[in-house]
């Protein structure tokens, strides 16, 4: 691309072109648009002057302001004097030249400094401490999932040239945040996909062996669906999901990665029940990893913080509840249920599993055994992963067995 390599952009153009950037991600926050990574893209696409070390440059300061203030703030120019407040170099840049961002004024508003507005933090699972919150926002490895039908992954490793096998997960390869996993040619090879090691454990916890039926619930895009596929090719795996661009994503992916035995389920939000009917009390296991804050992978989305409100918090409790309580009628007597969420606070996690089991007088159980030892910590009936104890994303997980 023309200004591939090269820096057209002066140091304070690219402070400017920063705080429109972040104009555009806070409006997008307030109104639950495209996510940050998207609206970059776009923006950067729109100045094609711009070569790579403005890009990179660029994007180092919006992330920057977006992991240092706490909540939306009042426009990106905001959120950059935030930054600039303690780092004198940036500072200087707000000089007024062509293209640069106007002087800084003593009262003009600021983004409020700090990994999440106190209200939100109240919120957390009583194990997420003070001393996790640095961790929530650092920037994270880049984990791999070893596709074990084709490759183990220390070959893998030895393949790519870099990773350390993840020692809770079966497959999991850590390595640096920058390495351009998906332009090597192991990746259209269907030798691995990207999966953080916490989706991982939860995907093991199932279980999964030939000759099972299991239901992937909320698959997405197939993370998780591809992780049980490669485990157990002889199960029958089938995923649903009621967001159709999300659920169109796993064909490829499961045709690349060589999986065949996954059928897709796209359900009619309100009708999941009915469109399920034929696997009620059928599946040997089902995953439900339910709709969240997201507050779990701050670190990968640090803008996921402006966008969480009570309302929308309130109406992702009651989707979990939903899900759960439909996860569990597919369940055969003496199935599993595997309840996750990528989520730090109490409500979306060891509550959410409590009152369940409270409602089912005896009929289902917490299954501590057949959850990874030596990672994550107990929480209520499950087990609460965070970046800083366990190195993984915010994660709960509770295997929960049929009587």
């Amino acid at each position: 691309p023309e200004g591939e390599g090269v820096g057209h952009m002066t140091p304070a153009a690219r402070v400017q072109t920063a705080i429109e950037i972040l104009d555009s991600i806070a409006a997008s926050a307030r109104d639950n648009g495209p996510p940050a990574d998207t609206i970059f893209a776009e923006a950067m696409r729109a100045r094609r002057y711009a070569g790579s070390k403005d890009r990179r440059a660029v994007r180092e300061l919006v992330y920057a302001a977006i992991r240092a203030v706490r909540s939306v703030p009042p426009s990106g120019r905001a959120a950059m004097v935030s930054l600039a407040d303690s780092d004198a170099e940036l500072a200087a840049l707000f000089d007024g030249s062509p293209y640069a961002p106007t002087p800084i004024a003593p009262d003009e508003p600021r983004g409020e400094l700090g990994l999440a507005a106190p209200a939100l933090i109240d919120l957390f699972d009583p194990l997420v401490g003070a001393d996790e919150h640095a961790a929530m926002l650092e920037r994270a490895p880049l984990d791999l999932r070893t596709n074990r039908t084709r490759i183990d992954r220390n070959a893998l490793a030895d393949l790519l040239g870099a990773g350390e096998p993840i020692a809770a997960t079966q497959d999991g390869l850590r390595l640096p945040a920058e390495f351009a996993a998906v332009q090597h040619p192991a990746f259209a090879e269907g030798l691995f996909e990207v999966q953080d090691a916490a989706s991982q454990i939860a995907a093991e916890a199932l279980g999964a062996a030939d000759g099972m039926t299991i239901v992937d619930l909320c698959a997405g895009a197939g993370g998780k669906t591809l992780a049980l596929a490669a485990a157990a090719p002889g199960a029958c795996i089938i995923a649903c999901d009621i967001n159709r661009a999300r659920l169109q994503q796993l064909a490829p992916r499961a045709e690349r990665s060589g999986a065949t035995n996954i059928e897709t389920r796209l359900l009619n939000p309100g009708q999941e029940a009915a469109m399920l009917s034929d696997l009620i009390g059928a599946a040997d296991a089902v995953i439900v990893d339910a709709p969240c804050s997201g507050s779990g992978t701050w670190r990968r989305s640090p803008e996921l913080r402006w966008r969480l409100t009570p309302q929308r918090l309130a109406r992702h409790r009651a989707e979990q509840a939903a899900l759960l309580a439909l996860g569990a009628a597919l369940v055969r007597a003496g199935g599993v249920l595997i309840y996750a969420t990528c989520s730090v606070l109490a409500g979306e996690g060891r509550d959410q599993v409590g009152a369940f089991l409270a409602a089912q007088d005896g009929a289902w159980s917490a299954d501590f055994g057949g959850l990874p030892a030596g990672i994550g910590r107990r929480a209520g009936d499950g087990l609460l992963l965070t970046p800083h104890h366990d190195c993984t994303d915010g994660f709960y997980l509770a295997r929960l067995q049929r009587a």
